[in-house]
């Protein structure tokens, strides 16, 4: 009885009265000091921790500004002025969350091309990469829903287009669109819908799905550039990873330095270009919106002009704007389905072939090119690019867009082709520092 108590005496303190009703020892020990990441990560595994840290910084200013936000079509508009030129520190918290939005799909945007180049999403990790992919949609949807929130002209219009696009859905999408405007125009009843979406419903989903997907990967374990399963090989006595090192103090410190540059970079965004051009934020925005006067050029934000493109790029079919709506909507959808159409024997790029490498230079190509389109009208292009003829009467910037449409999704339709005929070096049994 003694040595019991002698034991509990010495087991005392706060950190053990936390473990009695809340296991906090073994959380930081199975997910940070003992939990084995491989030792070779490279530029490329910052930008998990910095999707992280951006999410983060969304909620908080987002918190922020719903204490001076008005979800109301005759205040929303001057409630943002008023956080811009009355509130503390107001236009601060705008452009950090603004610019936050945008930053969000750079870092993302550099997660996803990581795991395409090293094959994060083949065995075992089919089920984290369907949690990824179903963030990224959810991001889509919280940065959509948020548009509307200014009620600017580009809001209203932007929405407007968007919202409307889902009416061209066989059957459902009349009585969709409907129920997503709550009205039959976008009016005050859209501005409050998208704004419980937006502070609410998508938030709690997306913190959701971020914590399946960290879970899964502490349970299947980090890839690495060399596409080599750690775990394979292990210290007959400790039964650690040969190729393997606490995630803390060894990443936690590493992530501090890509941690710092991107608050650089974010910090003279913020204060010195927070528009980045009509980027981040368009000078239509800082119209209030007029349901009578469309502007003359509407178009999403940078993050969703790939997907535009391909939408302006399918033509429509006996009147109907589904094929076009079917294919931005399978553009995003077909990054889901990147675990089975891999059939390549190796994980990572440095031991894929010449034929992969292509492949995924053309996708990256044709996603930046689709991407500038969708941020200029259709007839601009004849300005850049005269060598290139009218086709059926068609317009410059629709014929080089449906090239790289069919570009995108050949890189989809044809992996299971080219990634099994493609030659691959052999993979080393244990990491590499190249």
């Amino acid at each position: 009885m003694k040595t019991e108590i002698k034991t509990k005496k010495t087991k005392g303190g706060l950190m053990a009265w936390i473990d009695e009703r809340f296991p906090l020892s073994s959380l930081i020990t199975n997910h940070l000091t003992e939990y084995y990441a491989p030792k070779n990560f490279n530029f490329w595994y910052f930008f998990g921790a910095l999707a992280l840290l951006t999410l983060v910084l969304q909620l908080i200013t987002g918190l922020l500004l719903t204490m001076h936000y008005k979800p109301d079509a005759e205040l929303a508009f001057g409630s943002v002025e008023y956080i811009m030129r009355d509130v503390s520190f107001g236009w601060l918290i705008r452009y950090m969350h603004s610019t936050g939005a945008s930053l969000f799909f750079v870092v993302i945007y550099l997660h996803m091309f990581k795991a395409l180049i090293y094959g994060s999403y083949k065995n075992p990790r089919e089920l984290l990469w369907l949690f990824g992919v179903a963030i990224f949609l959810c991001l889509m949807g919280e940065a959509f829903f948020g548009y509307l929130l200014p009620w600017g002209q580009m809001s209203y219009w932007g929405a407007q287009v968007i919202v409307n696009l889902f009416s061209a859905i066989p059957f459902v999408g009349p009585d969709l669109s409907e129920w997503l405007r709550g009205d039959y125009l976008v009016s005050d009843a859209t501005l409050n819908r998208f704004f419980a979406f937006h502070v609410i419903a998508l938030p709690l989903a997306l913190c959701g799905l971020v914590f399946l997907h960290l879970v899964a990967l502490h349970e299947v374990g980090s890839n690495n550039p060399d596409g080599i399963e750690i775990k394979k090989s292990l210290d007959k006595k400790t039964n650690i990873p040969l190729d393997g090192i606490p995630f803390h103090p060894y990443y936690t410190v590493k992530d501090l330095i890509g941690v710092s540059v991107f608050l650089i970079v974010f910090a003279l965004i913020v204060f010195y270009l927070p528009e980045m051009g009509g980027y981040f934020l368009e000078a239509n925005n800082f119209i209030p919106a007029d349901p009578l006067k469309t502007p003359a050029h509407i178009a999403p934000v940078w993050y969703f002009t790939p997907y535009y493109s391909i939408l302006r790029a399918v033509p429509p079919v006996l009147n109907s704007q589904f094929p076009g709506v079917a294919a931005m909507g399978l553009s995003v959808l077909a990054f889901a389905f990147l675990p089975w159409l891999d059939r390549s024997k190796v994980k990572s790029i440095r031991y894929k072939g010449n034929l992969f490498k292509r492949w995924i230079a053309l996708f990256v190509v044709s996603f930046f090119v689709l991407g500038y389109l969708g941020t200029v009208p259709s007839n601009v292009w004849g300005q850049f690019s005269n060598a290139i003829p009218l086709i059926g009467g068609v317009d410059k910037a629709t014929v080089v867009a449906r090239i790289f449409t069919m570009t995108y999704f050949l890189f989809f339709a044809l992996m299971p082709y080219y990634s099994k005929k493609d030659k691959t070096k052999p993979v080393p049994s244990r990491v590499s520092y190249k």
